[in-house]
C-alpha cells in the first residue's frame, strides 16, 4: 500500500537586504504618501488595521509615543484621533506588545493571555502575587467596578496606600491591573493620560466579545501570520516579538505556518536566521518622504532588526544617567526616503512654546557626501517644522549638540 505523500518543504525566497528593507517599510505603510486632505476615522482604522498595535507610554516629553506612530504615517490629524476610534469601538486596550492601542478584532486571539492571567501565568510578580495574596481585595476591587464603574484608581475603597517610587503601586492599583491583565475588567484613557476601568460588557463592543474563543495555539498561529503581515518579513524571534510571544514555541508554529502556506520561508542576504515572509507582502520601490519615529514606532521598536536591516544600533536612553547618555533623553530616529540617516533628541518646551532639539546627529554614511548631509538638514528641518505646528508649538529651536546640529541651524530650523 502507497503511503502518504511527504510534505515538501517550500524552497525559501532569496531576498536582498534592500529587498527585505523595502518589504518591511511597505508593510508598515512607509510606501506610500501621507494624506493630502483630511484625516479621519477611516484613515486611523486603516494604520491599524495594518501595524496592527500601536504601544502606549506615559513619557509626554514631546507627546505620548503614541501620538507619534499615527503622525509619521498620516501628518496632520486630529489629536484625539485614538479617542475617537476607541470610543467608536474600532480599538481596545490591552498588553499585545506592551500597553498597546489594539483592533477589536484581535481581542479574541489575545483571550489565552487573558486565561493564563487568571491562572497565575504569563503576568509580572506583584501583579501576580495580588491574586494569591489578596483575594479579598481583588473581589472587592472587582465589585467595586461593577458597581461604580467606570472608576479610576483613586476612587477605589480600601485599596491602601502605594508605596515608595515611580512604581509604588498600592494594593488596589495592583488589584485594578491584575483584573485588566485577567480580561475581567478593561479600560480607556482619560483626559490626563488615567485609565478608568469597567467592565468588558459595558465598554467594549459586541465584534469584540461575541467571536468565540479560538484554541490558544490557533490564536498564537493567527498573532504570528499578523505579525508577518504587518513586518513584512522577519525572523522568529522578530515575528514573536511583534506581539510577545514565546520564542521555541513560534518556532514550531512558524514551521506549520509554512507548510499550510500561510507564511514563505526566506533567505535575506547577511541575515543568520531564516526569515518568513508574508504571502501578500509586497516589494515597493525605494519609498519617498520622511518621518520622525518614536522609540515605540513598531518599524524599529526590535532593536535587533532595526540594526540589521537599517544598520542603525539605536537604544532608548532614558533611564541611562545623563553624563552616560550617548545621544540624549528621548531621541527619535530620523526616515528619510527609505533610510535611517539621523537621529533627534527632541522636548516640547510647551512653557516657550518651542519644539527643542537637544541633539541631532546624522549617520556616518551620511557625512561622506556634502551634499546628502545639507539634504538631510533640510529635510529634518522641515519635518520638524511640521511636528511643531501639530503640537501647536510657534516654533523650533537647535541647541548646538551634535554633529548635525550645525547644518540643521544653517537651515534656519530655529525660526518660528
Amino acid at each position: 500500500m502507497m503511503g502518504r505523500p511527504m510534505a515538501t518543504t517550500p524552497t525559501p525566497v532569496e531576498l536582498t537586504n534592500a529587498q527585505a528593507r523595502r518589504i518591511a517599510l511597505g508593510a508598515q505603510g512607509f510606501a506610500e504618501r501621507r494624506p493630502t486632505g483630511a484625516v479621519d476615522r477611516r484613515h486611523g482604522r486603516r494604520l491599524l488595521d495594518r501595524v496592527g498595535v500601536v504601544q502606549i507610554d506615559s513619557v509626554n516629553v514631546v507627546v505620548r509615543s503614541q501620538e507619534l506612530p499615527l503622525f509619521a504615517r498620516l501628518g496632520h490629524h486630529r489629536r484625539d484621533l485614538i479617542p475617537k476610534l476607541t470610543e467608536a469601538g474600532d480599538l481596545f486596550e490591552y498588553w499585545a506588545h506592551e500597553a498597546s492601542h489594539v483592533p477589536v478584532a484581535l481581542h479574541p486571539l489575545l483571550r489565552w493571555r487573558m486565561a493564563d492571567a487568571r491562572e497565575g501565568r504569563g503576568t509580572w510578580g506583584g501583579v501576580a502575587a495580588i491574586a494569591r495574596d489578596e483575594p479579598a481585595l481583588v473581589a472587592s476591587v472587582l465589585a467595586q467596578v461593577a458597581e461604580r464603574g467606570p472608576i479610576t484608581t483613586s476612587m477605589i475603597e480600601g485599596g491602601g496606600e502605594r508605596g515608595e517610587g515611580m512604581w509604588g503601586w498600592s494594593p488596589g492599583k495592583r488589584a485594578l491591573e491584575y483584573l485588566f491583565w485577567s480580561g475581567l475588567v478593561t479600560a480607556r484613557r482619560g483626559a490626563n493620560f488615567e485609565r478608568w476601568y469597567d467592565l468588558p460588557e459595558r465598554m467594549l463592543p459586541a465584534a469584540a466579545l461575541d467571536p468565540p474563543t479560538p484554541d490558544p495555539l490557533d490564536a498564537k498561529r493567527d498573532l504570528l501570520v499578523l505579525a508577518a503581515r504587518s513586518h513584512g518579513v522577519g525572523t522568529a524571534r522578530d515575528l514573536a516579538d511583534y506581539f510577545r510571544l514565546n520564542v521555541p514555541e513560534s518556532r514550531a508554529l512558524l514551521a506549520g505556518l509554512v507548510d499550510d502556506g500561510r507564511l514563505v520561508p526566506a533567505e535575506v542576504r547577511g541575515w543568520k536566521d531564516r526569515a518568513f515572509l508574508h504571502p501578500d507582502a509586497r516589494r515597493p520601490n525605494t519609498p519617498r518622504g520622511r518621518a520622525l519615529l518614536s522609540p515605540f514606532d513598531s518599524l524599529v521598536w526590535e532593536r535587533d532588526r532595526t540594526e540589521r536591516i537599517w544598520g542603525f544600533r539605536y537604544r532608548i536612553e532614558i533611564y541611562t544617567p545623563a553624563a552616560q547618555r550617548v545621544h540624549g533623553y528621548y531621541v527619535l530616529p530620523f526616515l528619510l526616503d527609505g533610510d535611517l540617516v539621523a537621529r533627534v533628541d527632541l522636548k516640547a518646551d510647551r512653557a516657550a512654546s518651542t519644539l527643542l532639539v537637544r541633539g541631532a546627529f546624522a549617520e556616518a554614511r551620511v557625512h561622506d557626501d556634502p551634499a546628502q548631509l545639507g539634504r538631510v538638514a533640510e529635510e529634518l528641518a522641515g519635518e520638524l517644522g511640521e511636528l511643531a505646528r501639530f503640537l501647536a508649538l510657534d516654533g523650533v529651536e537647535v541647541v548646538p549638540h551634535g554633529d548635525l546640529a550645525p547644518a540643521l541651524a544653517a537651515t534656519g530650523a530655529d525660526h518660528p
